[in-house]
């Protein structure tokens, strides 16, 4: 009897334990079940704000020797210093070499570039290599002299008006030194970049119905010494006025006339510390100055906008010019 008593207890004690172990392993799920219910119906934190993409942009202009796209560098600077997600370089050929420009391209895009600044030295040379650019996903943007291949946005003077303004400043100056016939020597930098071209065909319309004869255009490359012996050879030949058609251009035709010590009006174009001090000698009447650091800085901020897929708004900014005097 005791036995059957004892053998009864024990099974009531293991449906117990049994029972018991059931409710634990239910009650154990629903707890995970609410768990992930409440993981669930966590918001999340959509206000807080992604670390900012990093991009590559390159300055390309023509060439390292103008204090000009020194100045263009320092307008993309200030930019990238504002804009705090830029990793900067120029890159620029030693004088202006369409191959060594070329160069440049190429290797900002094997650098990992996401946007170019382009000052192209002339309009078709480096289409294949922009070509190459845009299809490994580069954008492009003009500074001063664009080439004739599309971009997102072109940051320049208008070269045409103001080759023409500083043509009509040559002729105050004739005028006022009572010269009113003779010959205009034109030194430009080459027959292919498009801003300088521009510049002299503006100069050119400015002499148009005048008895002034302007002479066949001389090309120095935009070096100063080279310039300054085709100035200095227009100058035997007779003539009363000198146009330079960029920084380099403008050195030469002004160191030309300083040294021939005569009355000839030198006008030219950009500004530089050299420039300005052949004007303060009286050795040039004026220089037409560009805004260089609005290109840069302007430019390097439309690189931003496009890379982080903004609108840039006008796909070409006449960034300005004004004559530049002794007074």
């Amino acid at each position: 009897m005791k036995k059957r008593v004892l053998s009864i207890i024990i099974c009531l004690c293991m449906v117990f334990v049994a029972a018991c172990s059931k409710d634990k392993a239910t009650s154990g799920s629903g707890a995970k079940g609410n768990e992930n219910e409440s993981k669930t119906e966590t918001p999340t934190d959509t206000n807080k704000p992604a670390d900012s993409e990093r991009y590559k942009v390159y300055l390309i202009t023509m060439d390292q020797m103008d204090q000009h796209w020194v100045n263009v560098d320092a307008g993309c600077k200030k930019a990238v210093k504002e804009l705090d997600n830029i990793d900067y370089e120029w890159l620029a050929p030693d004088v202006k070499d369409d191959a060594k420009q070329i160069e440049c391209i190429n290797n900002a895009v094997a650098g990992g570039a996401d946007a170019i600044l382009l000052a192209a030295n002339g309009p078709d040379a480096v289409t294949s290599a922009l070509e190459e650019a845009e299809a490994a996903g580069v954008k492009i943007i003009y500074v001063d002299s664009a080439a004739d291949y599309p971009a997102i946005q072109t940051l320049a003077t208008d070269n045409e008006a103001a080759g023409k303004t500083a043509g009509e400043e040559m002729i105050k100056g004739l005028t006022a030194a009572g010269i009113k016939e003779g010959k205009i020597g034109i030194v430009n930098v080459n027959s292919a970049t498009a801003s300088c071209v521009a510049r002299e065909k503006g100069f050119r319309s400015a002499f148009e119905g005048t008895s002034f004869e302007l002479l066949e255009t001389q090309y120095g490359e935009g070096d100063a010494a080279k310039s300054k012996d085709i100035a200095a050879n227009y100058i035997t030949s007779g003539c009363v006025g000198l146009f330079g058609a960029n920084e380099g251009s403008t050195v030469g035709i002004g160191i030309a006339i300083q040294e021939a010590g005569e009355t000839i009006i030198g006008v030219g174009f950009d500004k530089s510390d050299t420039i300005l001090e052949l004007i303060d000698g009286g050795h040039l009447l004026c220089t037409m100055a560009q805004n260089p650091d609005v290109m840069g800085y302007e430019g390097m901020k439309t690189a931003a906008k496009a890379l982080a897929g903004e609108n840039i708004g006008e796909t070409n900014i006449d960034t300005g010019v004004s004559a530049i005097t002794k007074n």
